[in-house]
């Protein structure tokens, strides 16, 4: 039996084109660039944050919707979707970085084994192997195509999917316990050293279980969106208030890392609700984005965006390799 027509949300493809933008712009500040790339980049990184929180709601509502409408998951036929989907472009980007050490951004890459596990984002060093080191976020990805419909199908198993909500918090609180636990015991000892920043990306920005809360905030929005007529009817009903909310909280949030000393690693506590309000927006008012959409289809298309994606540090120091220099993180 084929699964049940997905439910498209044109906005969200808009999302996807901004968080790459978001991204590319934030990894173009290691090379010779215009002023105006240092001051509006720094904030790119937030587009990172974007991803989790579209792969979380757009993935976890297939599962809910074949749920809805079938009663069970098609397994065989989401892992044959995700492969097609990610494995090609990957490969090929693995075939240069591995074929061609010229197109490598830094010196070394991480083993082999590691980017085809998906569990290159574990202990990365970035400081000795940087090398297609933005993989980091396709190996959390990866991690998540692969478990999570596992412990979905748990849940329907032992009909327990109206619990998956407590489920959700408790893994939302359980990444923000070990963000704590490791900030502890990796980087107080070590503040103030020129060691700290290696270390922070190491133990608290890369590995999946400090990184949890934008996949889980993704799967919230989905599943409150597909089992519930009340959050879905209110979402739909005030989508053009939720944008410009939206956009007032994103101005808000910009002056507050302008004014103050933001301490970066608990960042994504506020940046939760940031990109909550961020989600429902989009799903709310996508009917207002049509009229743009069949414009910026073809470089919405997601294989095209993913290679991109893949792909753009070996294009930039390819352009750049005179002009490469180390941002301060």
């Amino acid at each position: 039996m084929n699964s049940p027509a997905t439910e498209k949300f044109l906005g969200l493809d808009h999302l996807r084109t901004l968080a790459i933008v978001m991204v590319l712009v934030y990894h173009y500040r290691m090379f010779a660039h215009p002023e105006w790339v240092d001051k509006y980049g720094q904030f790119g990184w937030t587009g990172v944050d974007l991803f989790f929180v579209l792969s979380g709601f757009l993935i976890s509502k297939q599962l809910f919707e074949q749920l809805k409408h079938l009663d069970k998951i098609c397994l065989k036929e989401f892992y044959i979707k995700r492969f097609f989907r990610i494995i090609p472009p990957y490969a090929l980007t693995l075939i240069l970085y591995f074929s061609f050490p010229l197109f490598r951004e830094r010196e070394a890459l991480p083993s082999f084994w590691k980017f085809i596990t998906f569990t290159q984002n574990i202990e990365l060093d970035l400081l000795h192997f940087g090398t297609f080191s933005h993989a980091w976020s396709l190996c959390i990805e990866e991690q998540f195509y692969l478990l999570f419909p596992l412990f979905l199908m748990l849940f329907v198993k032992f009909q327990k999917l109206h619990t998956i909500k407590y489920f959700l918090f408790s893994l939302l609180s359980l990444t923000i316990l070990l963000r704590i636990i490791s900030w502890q015991l990796f980087i107080v000892p070590n503040q103030n050293t020129d060691n700290t920043w290696r270390i922070w990306y190491m133990k608290i920005y890369y590995p999946t279980y400090t990184r949890l809360e934008g996949l889980v905030t993704g799967i919230g929005i989905a599943y409150f969106y597909e089992y519930s007529s009340c959050f879905k009817k209110f979402i739909n009903s005030n989508g053009s208030l939720l944008f410009f909310i939206r956009i007032s909280s994103c101005w808000i949030f910009v002056l507050d890392l302008f004014k103050s000393n933001f301490t970066i690693s608990f960042y994504n506590w506020i940046y939760i609700s940031f990109n909550w309000l961020w989600i429902n927006c989009n799903v709310g008012c996508f009917k207002i984005l049509f009229f743009i959409s069949f414009k910026i289809y073809f470089i919405c298309s997601a294989g095209i965006t993913f290679f991109f994606y893949l792909s753009h540090a070996q294009r930039n120091y390819t352009l750049n390799t005179n002009g490469i220099r180390k941002i301060k993180y």
